[in-house]
């Protein structure tokens, strides 16, 4: 290999330039549309097309024909990207008519539509810089977002027509407000009717909540950003439904929750989901499009919280509803008023909805990620090999990308009627690593583990120094059974270490009763099952992990977790890379964090036991503070006011400030000098030679 592998990593974003992605299966199953950059160093994505008869790939839109420069984008566009963690350029999203023979997609700020047929491509004239386009089934016009304003325009006419022009500043139309993508996965703010002749639209108010200011102190002469954050226990931004009509109409659609969490509109429903502040109940309401009138369908209720579920609500040929629910000790999909999966069965998200069949997610091993099927009749497993596994289907042709231990990289496979099978080609780059990884259970609770070992290690040869390397934190898993999760660790392991990756307590893919372990407590059981895991494997591996030695790392809850470790539990945990760690709580957003810790001045002390700043005084292991000063999600304030609780301390750290650099660490050389830092520090800390 002629580069480091951190290096590589940071150059190919991870590894994921050059892996299809973004699918689109025509309603006949005869094309397939996809994204894809041309090689695994090559951040400009490319749109392309499969025909399933011919098995011919064929290139429609290269972003470099068109003049286009991701330099060029609104900051509306940059926001989007990073809540939906979009690490690659050019096209990194589309939309089609239902027939698919045309697409549209926002390049550089601008708005371009691609006859899929000949492949020709043409920038129309808009208003302002675009946002979110959305084609209309009927494939006739495009709804846009600029300014705030939701616009219509007509393919044929050019005809622009501003359909919502926001009140104030602090107003948009079209758009999904900042906790809606950042914390509920919904990305989109309007919907078009199957009719293409209205549109249910999102109107978001913003003057409620907070400003804040992300400022740039490497550059002085620029002036802060000012960004409204919704910080726990303080308002929210006001959110509104209304369906506006192509023909001037506009009808409210009232609902009462705090949040809209999921809306949808086929040919059987106008469909909205919503849910209270406290995230206890959530309601699936059907809406009349010329009333604005809802009609409650069901109302989930937990005492904790209850989970949004992608790819729901969806119906099916007969109109019968598609939902997921917690239901016996489990996340079951249902159809109509039936479980019909079981409670054993953790059911992730439903993929896709073609005529009588559903196509979800879900896992038995809460290592593995499966797809299923139900076809009206009975369950069938789609995916039969072990490993994480995502897909879409339509018009009986199915797309299926999996991921295992034991294949590098992610594979791709278009499944046709007959069974036949086309692979879709990954230009994702090799990283270079010998992985030596095992999966298994570890402690008292049989948690989920994956043990690193460098691949020269020697079984029993000698003790290596430990870093445990978790996430940790609820909604999000590290131990599955695919490659790409655990590069970084292995690198991390080829430099002396024993790396174990633990999922605790929080984490998805046991179960509810698993995931609710964390409520009213982010810190106490996170933190005892990383050591309950350390422990566990060190039985395992009793000659092969020196605990006199050992440090964590993490990034996001995993940084709040590795600094909430040497503050805590020092006997045990002897060093800690802390990235970008939330560290108070009452600093991060409403929907997160009151969803685990209610709201703060009502529960107060639930906020003190999962903060770090009355610990400041225990530090006593060597910390290391890594924030991007450019953070919109955890921002830099959480590392600077642990730090200065620490100095008011008298107790020693390090702080590394990224200038420029957001939650996500995109830049090249960032990315390669973080991890190489980390090394050194964590050496030196543990005082390892070499």
């Amino acid at each position: 290999m002629s580069q480091s592998f951190p290096r590589l990593s940071a150059r190919t974003r991870r590894f994921t330039l050059g892996v299809p992605r973004g699918f689109t299966i025509s309603p006949d199953g005869g094309k397939v549309l996809f994204l894809r950059t041309r090689s695994g160093t090559d951040p400009v994505t490319c749109l392309w097309e499969l025909d399933t008869e011919t098995h011919v790939e064929r290139l429609v839109v290269d972003p470099r024909t068109l003049d286009a420069d991701d330099r060029d984008l609104p900051p509306e566009e940059r926001a989007r990207r990073e809540r939906s963690r979009e690490q690659a350029g050019g096209v990194v999203a589309y939309s089609t008519d239902v027939t698919v023979t045309r697409a549209a997609f926002a390049l550089s700020g601008g708005l371009h539509v691609t006859e899929l047929p000949d492949g020709s491509t043409r920038r129309l004239e808009t208003a302002g810089a675009v946002i979110d386009p959305r084609i209309s089934p009927d494939g006739r016009r495009v709804a846009y977002v600029t300014g705030g304003a939701l616009h219509v325009l007509d393919l044929a006419s050019g005809e622009d027509r501003t359909l919502a022009a926001p009140e104030s500043p602090e107003v948009t139309y079209g758009l999904a407000e900042f906790i809606a993508a950042e914390e509920m996965d919904r990305m989109r703010g309007h919907w078009w009717s199957p009719s293409s002749d209205a549109l249910l639209v999102e109107r978001a108010d913003d003057t409620p909540v907070q400003t804040w200011h992300i400022a740039d102190p490497a550059n002085p002469g620029r002036p802060p950003v000012a960004q409204r954050y919704p910080a726990a226990g303080t308002p929210n931004a006001v959110t509104e439904l209304f369906v506006l009509g192509l023909d001037g109409s506009r009808v409210a659609v009232p609902y009462e929750q705090e949040y809209l969490a999921a809306a949808s509109w086929d040919a059987h429903a106008l469909s909205i989901v919503t849910l209270s502040r406290d995230q206890k109940t959530m309601r699936l309401l059907t809406v009349d499009p010329a009333t604005g009138r809802s009609e409650l369908v069901r109302e989930d209720t937990d005492p904790a919280w209850v989970d949004i579920v992608g790819g729901v609500p969806a119906h099916l040929d007969d109109g019968s509803l598609v939902w997921v629910a917690t239901d016996g000790g489990g996340h079951r999909l249902f159809v109509g008023d039936r479980a019909v999966t079981p409670p054993t069965l953790q059911v992730r998200a439903v993929l896709d909805v073609d005529h009588d069949s559903v196509l979800f997610s879900a896992s038995g091993d809460p290592t593995e990620i499966q797809l299923w099927t139900w076809d009206g009749h009975s369950l069938l497993p789609v995916s039969t090999r072990s490993g994480v596994f995502s897909g879409r289907m339509a018009g009986g042709v199915g797309v299926l990308s999996e991921q295992s231990l034991d294949v590098e990289g992610v594979s791709t496979t278009v499944v046709r009627r007959d069974g036949m099978a086309i692979p879709i080609p990954s230009y994702a780059e090799r990283p270079g690593l010998d992985l030596r990884v095992s999966l298994g259970r570890s402690g008292r609770r049989d948690l989920s583990t994956a043990v690193v070992l460098p691949s020269w290690h020697e079984p029993g040869s000698r003790p290596l120094p430990v870093l445990m390397d978790p996430y940790g934190g609820p909604h999000a898993q590290r131990v599955l059974n695919r490659r790409g999760g655990y590069l970084e660790s292995q690198w991390f392991a080829e430099q002396g270490f024993a790396v174990i990756v633990a999922d605790g307590r929080g984490t998805p893919g046991r179960g509810p009763d698993f995931e609710r372990a964390v409520l009213g407590d982010l810190a106490t059981p996170a933190l005892e099952d990383q050591v309950d895991a350390l422990h566990g494997v060190a039985e395992q591996y009793p000659d092969d992990l020196d605990l006199t030695k050992v440090a964590i790392r993490g990034w996001s809850f995993g940084g709040f977790l590795a600094a909430l470790a040497v503050l805590r539990r020092p006997e045990v945990f002897h060093a800690a890379v802390a990235g970008a760690p939330v560290t108070d709580w009452r600093l991060y957003d409403t929907c997160y964090t009151e969803r685990y810790l209610g709201h703060p001045d009502e529960q107060p002390d639930v906020y003190d036991n999962s903060s770090l700043f009355g610990d400041a005084a225990k530090l006593d292991r060597p910390l290391l503070l890594i924030h991007g000063l450019a953070d919109d999600n955890v921002v830099a304030a959480h590392t600077l006011r642990l730090s200065s609780a620490l100095l008011a301390a008298g107790r020693q750290h390090s702080v590394l400030p990224l200038s420029g650099v957001t939650h996500m660490t995109p830049q090249e050389v960032v990315a390669e000098n973080l991890m190489l830092l980390q090394v050194e520090f964590l050496k030196r800390s543990l005082h390892v030679l070499g």
